[in-house]
């Protein structure tokens, strides 16, 4: 079984049914972390709708998605936000397939996207909670960095030069 990973329409079937599981995950784990309860259904709905992913489409954007073995396992999007940087967004794995390799390759396969349009250094935002998502980045060569951003739910900002 191996991973494959190409870029998709932010609004196909398989990106939808990712970000929808992403966004709960990382809703949930939040609300639960700091309010011990799992994100309000309407609220989910209407998160998920706000931020449908269009900043994710050529020619400033790509969506990736990951397969493995053929079904849908994980997501990646990156973004421009001026000539030299891009943002790392949506990293994201099903659980059944976290530690298979997926989550390097996603990110591995964003870097070169990311320097196809023309971005010579990648920054991320992530939060404290998101443990597993710090590691990775590290693992990967980012550094953490002083805040680029003032995202409420942004704890920890990365960056990684493209060279």
């Amino acid at each position: 079984m191996t991973w494959t990973i190409a870029p998709e329409p932010f609004d196909s079937p398989a990106a939808t049914a990712l970000w929808r599981e992403y966004y709960t995950e990382v809703s949930d784990r939040w609300y639960l972390l700091h309010e011990r309860r799992r994100t309000d259904p309407d609220e989910l709905e209407r998160e998920i709708a706000a931020r449908p992913g269009d900043e994710l489409t050529p020619p400033g954007g790509r969506l990736l998605v990951g397969r493995y073995d053929g079904e849908p396992g994980g997501c990646a999007g990156v973004r421009l936000l001026d000539a030299a940087t891009a943002e790392l967004t949506r990293v994201f794995v099903r659980e059944g397939l976290r530690g298979k390799g997926g989550a390097p390759l996603l990110v591995g396969a964003a870097e070169d996207a990311a320097r196809a349009l023309g971005a010579t250094r990648m920054i991320l935002d992530t939060r404290s909670d998101l443990v597993e998502a710090r590691a990775l980045y590290a693992r990967l060569g980012y550094r953490e960095t002083e805040p680029h951003n003032d995202d409420v739910y942004a704890e920890h900002w990365f960056t990684k030069a493209l060279g």
